[in-house]
């Protein structure tokens, strides 16, 4: 019998928006190791570390690359040290520099358009990456929760490729059966922090113990969102726009190892899990490369050591963000605009002492409470409208607690 060879994926140009964070820096690491199969031709960040994404793009011999502050001549200049360093003085990429850089960076026509930018921010590059043609890594969930039908309209079928893990891992377990077979979707939370601390205790907690993460070391909003569980509200809204599975059939179960990442339960009682490693190499190698693997992107898990895997009920008395994200999704309209914007201004409160820890989703829920969404068909305006509001009148609340 003659065998045949599947022929090796053809390479891929990749452009990573928010490459000096954590998602982009991993990235990078994957596309290094993978020369074969990636290449990165454009970069964009913020600006805060303009060093290092100077040495990013030296070595990634980016051919564009966008900042979002900063002084363009400034950062040319380190370009160039970081260039001469490295021994490639010709290096001479086209460089871009405010508030719609990382918007133009995803226009770049790239095959995979990694978005790995923090906040609603990235809506606009999400659009751009989607009207280029582009396939759309996304790991700025807050643009398809905000954007909602904005940005699934744009999709074509299979453009966006989740990046989240928790999405990357219902992505892939819905590969072992049909659409019609699918009866929920499992999404897991680590608990945070605080699993299993009543309400009343949660009152007291300090912003020092809000960002003890027990598996991660993140952002202080994404961080604050995981121990409030607000992240983990924002995910039920995004597995209900990309796998377009109603509400009452997201579940949400705490597992604190974090080594089964989500789970799909099939009509025959079936439940079919993507269980790895608690990092985000798979899920952003996947997003590169899907629906191919990539090889060795991750160590698995060492099945010659004994682990206990526990599975325990949200609580959804001490932990209200779950239920609160259920509604406001089930709204639409701008109310996930607003329930994410007003989170945003309360954990900065929280974190400068205004606030208390269980205060945090109270006042969104108040802010959500006091909000009206137009009937019009939604606009990226009416959307960034909403934020502009929702941020206002959180303060306005803040200032009278």
């Amino acid at each position: 019998m003659t065998q045949t060879t599947a022929a090796a994926p053809a390479q891929r140009s990749v452009a990573i928006l928010g490459s000096t964070g954590s998602i982009g820096t991993q990235a990078i690491d994957i596309v290094s190791r993978n020369p074969d199969r990636f290449r990165v031709t454009a970069l964009s960040a913020g600006g805060g570390q303009p060093r290092l994404l100077a040495q990013q793009a030296v070595q990634c011999r980016a051919a564009l690359v966008g900042l979002a502050t900063g002084d363009q001549h400034a950062f040319a200049r380190v370009l160039q040290e970081e260039a001469r360093a490295a021994g490639r003085s010709s290096y001479r990429p086209d460089i871009v520099v405010g508030p719609d850089a990382s918007e133009q960076v995803a226009r770049c026509g790239a095959d995979v358009v990694l978005n790995g930018i923090t906040g609603s921010i990235g809506l606009r590059p999400t659009l751009a990456a989607l009207d280029a043609g582009s396939t759309l890594a996304l790991a700025n969930k807050e643009s398809l929760i905000v954007g909602g039908p904005i940005v699934t309209r744009a999709a074509r079928p299979g453009q966006i490729v989740p990046v989240d893990s928790e999405h990357s891992a219902i992505a892939q377990s819905l590969r072992a059966g049909s659409e019609r077979e699918v009866r929920r979707l499992v999404i897991t939370a680590s608990g945070g922090p605080f699993r299993g601390l009543p309400f009343e205790e949660l009152k007291r907690v300090s912003p020092q113990q809000a960002l003890a993460h027990p598996n991660f070391a993140m952002g202080k909003v994404i961080t604050t969102n995981s121990a409030t569980l607000v992240n983990k509200g924002l995910e039920v809204i995004e597995a209900h726009l990309l796998f377009d599975i109603p509400f009452d059939r997201i579940d949400v179960v705490v597992h604190p190892q974090q080594c089964i990442h989500s789970m799909v339960e099939f009509v025959d009682g079936a439940v079919v899990a993507q269980i790895g490693l608690p990092t985000m190499l798979v899920p952003i190698a996947l997003g590169l490369g899907w629906p191919d693997r990539v090889p060795e992107a991750e160590a698995p898990i060492d099945w010659s050591k004994a682990a206990d895997w526990r599975f325990e009920p949200l609580n959804d008395d001490a932990f209200p963000a779950v239920r609160l994200a259920r509604e406001v999704g089930m709204a639409g309209s701008t109310y996930p605009a607003v329930y994410n914007a007003a989170n945003e201004e309360c954990v900065a409160a929280f974190h400068d002492g205004r606030i208390t820890f269980t205060d945090i989703v109270g006042t969104v829920r108040s802010v959500v409470d006091d909000h009206a969404a137009s009937d019009a068909e939604l606009t990226v305006e009416q959307v960034l409208a909403a934020e502009t509001w929702a941020r206002a009148h959180a303060q306005e609340i803040l200032d009278r607690r």
